[in-house]
């Protein structure tokens, strides 16, 4: 019988420099490479919309579609990449002229990460739990969770150092401080995923 053999621990600045030469999106968890399964049709069609839609209250370059990384605290190395954010000012002068579009814990936070959740517990589990403990740290404002399977929307606001949660369904429009002016709802949202 043949031991098994452990994956092997990278740092950040290994992972940085990592290059397979392939398309494959990784994200880093506790050192080790995790790669991104591919997203259902109805999560590429919800991020798509609510990227059309943030492009309504900020310009192109404010915004990121499953395309800059976020680096965050963990035992290990560990980076996220969400399926949209929105930079504040000062996290998007940060990567102003960077090789890699990453935001590094020394760097600022962006304003708003949105998330959504693909099915399986696994996955409910690191966007509802690690990714919600790990944005939180690092201080960023706003993060929402999309989740079709609840059809529910969770907002959640950085308050002095943690999230406070609200939850949205149905018809009531969700209220952001960082896109005052949204004024969609979740059964609007989430039924563009079905078309």
């Amino acid at each position: 019988m043949t031991p098994a053999v452990a994956p092997r621990v990278m740092t950040m600045d290994e992972y940085l420099a990592h290059d397979e030469g392939t398309d494959t999106r990784y994200e880093l968890v506790n050192g080790e490479l995790v790669e991104m399964p591919v997203e259902s049709q109805m999560n590429a069609l919800i991020a798509r919309f609510l990227l059309l839609e943030l492009l309504k209250h900020f310009s192109m370059e404010m915004l990121a579609y499953k395309d800059t990384e976020i680096e965050v605290a963990g035992r290990r190395a560990k980076s996220r990449l969400p399926d949209l954010m929105v930079h504040s000012e000062e996290s998007h002068a940060a990567l102003v002229g960077a090789k890699r579009a990453i935001l590094l814990r020394d760097m600022p936070p962006p304003a708003l990460v949105i998330e959504v959740v693909s099915p399986g517990q696994e996955n409910r589990d690191r966007d509802y739990r690690h990714k919600r403990t790990e944005y939180a740290a690092r201080g960023i404002e706003e993060y929402w969770i999309i989740d079709p399977e609840t059809q529910q929307i969770t907002v959640c606001l950085w308050v002095n150092g943690q999230y406070e949660d609200t939850v949205y369904a149905g018809d009531t429009p969700i209220k952001s401080t960082i896109v005052s002016e949204f004024n969609l709802s979740v059964v609007q949202i989430l039924e563009f995923g079905q078309k």
